[in-house]
């Protein structure tokens, strides 16, 4: 199943909400993922750009961005960012794969 990582920001009210209600949002996250077939492999609070990240996999894109969307339209973030993650072996065939796709630079001559 692919991975993504998402990053996160709570807005101050529901900082507010934690501070006075301390909750694992670690059961939270997992039962949403849960919801679509996939698994939570991961929930960190950091300091800087970002309050959080999790990692997840789910059975595809579709699948995952019905989770984003449920958590991002709640109400309780101010932002979130999902990234499809590749493996080393995705990449290669894609690295392979581009070697046939002709790109040519704007303003590059043509052969």
């Amino acid at each position: 199943m692919p991975m993504y990582l998402t990053r996160f920001s709570y807005t101050p009210e529901t900082w507010a909400m934690m501070i006075a209600q301390p909750e694992d949002r670690r059961k939270a996250a997992s039962a949403y993922i849960e919801s679509v077939g996939g698994k939570l492999h991961g929930f960190w609070y950091a300091f800087g750009e970002r309050d959080g990240y999790n990692l997840w996999e789910a059975p595809d894109n579709v699948s995952m961005a019905a989770v984003a969307l449920a958590i991002g339209g709640g109400g309780a973030l101010s932002s979130i960012e999902t990234t499809v993650l590749l493996t080393v072996e995705e990449t290669l065939e894609a690295l392979t794969r581009a070697q046939d796709v002709g790109y040519r630079a704007p303003g590059a001559a043509r052969e």
